[in-house]
């Protein structure tokens, strides 16, 4: 798997091979197979600054020691250590 980040401030579009795409928001990255860095599509956004792609799930900010932290999402309501009971 190779890393995809966009460079730009404006969300991108990313055609893939076999009629996929790839949404990147701004600044943000993403993972596409080995064989669509080779895509025209992909090459086009390379060569114009677009997008940079690094090589296996490393990118650039990850190999220079910044730690990342990544926070976990909640999904509905948060629980509380209160237990209901009784008849509602």
């Amino acid at each position: 798997m190779k890393t995809v980040v966009n460079k730009t401030r404006a969300p991108l579009r990313i055609p893939l091979p076999r009629g996929k795409s790839l949404h990147l928001g701004p600044k943000k990255t993403g993972q596409i197979a080995d064989s669509a860095e080779e895509h025209a599509a992909v090459k086009k956004l390379v060569d114009a600054g677009k997008i940079e792609i690094f090589a296996g799930g490393d990118n650039q900010r990850g190999a220079t020691g910044e730690s990342t932290v990544t926070h976990e999402t909640t999904h509905g309501r948060a629980k509380s250590g209160i237990r209901q009971s009784g008849d509602r």
